[in-house]
């Protein structure tokens, strides 16, 4: 199958405060190093890098106890909507380089902007270990990096962050993939809304291709578009050890990579998140090389192209 050329946008999101542990603002400048724009240049590619989103606090949202920096988050939440939605009604792919997955709050909202505009659903591929359904309401840490698929489907709504009209998400859109560490809070949540969880047992009794094929099948009898979030810990840490929050047992290389193609073939990806890269854990910039290579193969890239490594 031919590569249909692509104008993408990179928009880098330094954000970590959203998680537990600092190291993610150093995951947009660990991608660029592992050449994510050369990458896709060299698949015949148009990019443009925008650089980074930098903001200060939004002083008009509150302090609260059970949402952790949610003036930063909220801020970098408003931005990356606009970049994104921006970047998508110009035409462009947007490409977000993270950063910890609080920002997938900015991304999908601004995609969900788009595709409203459209007069199409969005769905959203959540490649996880984690579900992320959780509020400040339920949430046992506070961090927000926990919270931005129940924020991007409105049962988050802690403060206003984004308008209250704003186009939302329905969770019954969501395919979550790869996931095995679920809060008891979160199971109730995720079952009540109607989310669409693929746990680890059900890939390996199902295979990773089924699933894809399912999910595949469904967006293209809705005529959705698709905004996919991958998060470093989807891949098992023996893979990917540069992210915050390990839980063994995640996908091969090459079942992340059987995704990636799946998706590619399907021509529906109109946007992508690459989060919670922690190069400050990683091994050597192993990890920021996965997410490149998996981008490549989104992108186009198949088997019999693959470079050969060194030994």
């Amino acid at each position: 199958m031919e590569v249909q050329s692509r104008s993408v946008t990179l928009i880098g999101v330094p954000v970590e405060e959203g998680s537990g542990r600092r190291g993610a603002a150093m995951g947009p400048a660990a991608l660029r190093i592992a050449g994510v724009d050369q990458t896709l240049i060299d698949l015949g590619h148009d990019v443009c890098d925008e650089g980074d989103i930098h903001v200060v606090p939004a002083r008009d949202l509150p302090n609260h106890p059970k949402a952790h920096n949610l003036r930063l988050i909220g801020a970098y939440t408003r931005a990356l909507e606009a970049s994104t939605y921006e970047a998508a009604a110009a035409g462009r792919f947007p490409l977000i380089l993270g950063g910890d997955h609080s920002l997938s709050m900015g991304s999908v909202s601004g995609m969900a902007r788009y595709a409203a505009e459209q007069d199409r659903p969005l769905f959203v591929l959540w490649l996880d270990a984690h579900s992320d359904f959780n509020s400040p309401a339920t949430s046992p840490s506070g961090n927000m990096h926990g919270m931005p698929v129940a924020f991007f489907s409105g049962q988050a709504e802690v403060a206003e962050i984004l308008p209250k009209d704003r186009p939302l998400v329905d969770p019954r859109n969501v395919f979550q993939v790869g996931i095995r560490s679920v809060d008891p809070s979160e199971r109730v949540e995720i079952q009540k809304h109607g989310v669409n969880v693929f746990d680890m047992r059900s890939i390996d009794e199902q295979g990773i291709a089924a699933t894809m094929r399912h999910i595949v099948s469904t967006i293209e009898k809705a005529n959705g578009l698709l905004h996919v979030s991958l998060d470093v810990d989807f891949l098992d840490p023996d893979i990917a050890p540069g992210v915050g929050t390990t839980v063994p047992g995640g996908a091969t290389f090459r079942e992340a990579h059987l995704v990636m193609e799946i998706l590619s073939d399907s021509g529906l990806v109109s946007s992508l998140d690459l989060v919670e890269l922690n190069p400050f854990l990683d091994d050597r910039g192993k990890s920021a090389r996965v997410l490149v290579e998996l981008t490549a193969s989104l992108f186009g890239r198949r088997i019999f192209d693959r470079p050969t490594r060194a030994a």
